[in-house]
């Protein structure tokens, strides 16, 4: 059984991570890690409300030490890497990766080293290779690896990284991801 899912995206990730969990069934009852690339000047809580439209789950932007909970959704704050360990979240202010703080790799490496084969990791829409490498140790923890299909992605260079990277589990369009984690997650 799964533990944990980790989604990364950039550019058109809004509306992906919107669409997705739109289509998300209850049943899943995982806790969700989202790092999308925003800037620093996002105003706090924003975002947590936009997809807060979009599923009953609990949104939030979590602090350094949350306790991960199932039917949760937690977004990585402007400027703060985010890392699951086993239990709970950590923010760090370490350097900048693939032009981004938050990463998408330090989010992915750490769920891997953390959940092993008990982690999902999504890589969506995104204008650049962040997400790629620790997608890639998901995969080889025994983990799933599940690209958006780059023909559906606002941008696609983030899921063709990912794809080059690792051999993916599953390459879907957006409306497909949450009926596959339905079926690996109930």
């Amino acid at each position: 059984m799964y533990d944990v899912i980790v989604i990364g995206t950039s550019w058109g990730g809004l509306d992906a991570v919107s669409r997705l969990l739109d289509g998300l069934d209850d049943a899943v009852r995982q806790p969700i890690v989202v790092v999308q690339h925003r800037s620093v000047e996002s105003q706090e809580g924003a975002l947590a409300r936009i997809l807060g439209d979009h599923t009953s789950r609990t949104v939030c932007d979590p602090d350094d030490k949350t306790e991960i909970e199932p039917y949760h959704v937690y977004l990585g704050p402007p400027d703060y890497h985010v890392l699951v360990e086993e239990g709970h979240i950590a923010l760090s202010t370490d350097d900048v990766v693939e032009y981004a703080r938050p990463s998408i790799d330090v989010l992915f490496e750490s769920a891997a080293d953390a959940y092993g084969d008990r982690a999902i990791g999504i890589v969506l829409t995104g204008a650049n290779h962040d997400g790629a490498r620790g997608l890639a140790r998901i995969k080889q923890r025994g983990g799933v690896a599940i690209v958006q299909e780059p023909e559906t992605s606002t941008r696609r260079a983030m899921p063709d990284a990912a794809i080059a990277a690792t051999d993916a589990d599953a390459i879907l369009p957006l409306d497909e991801i949450p009926k596959f984690l339905y079926g690996l997650c109930t």
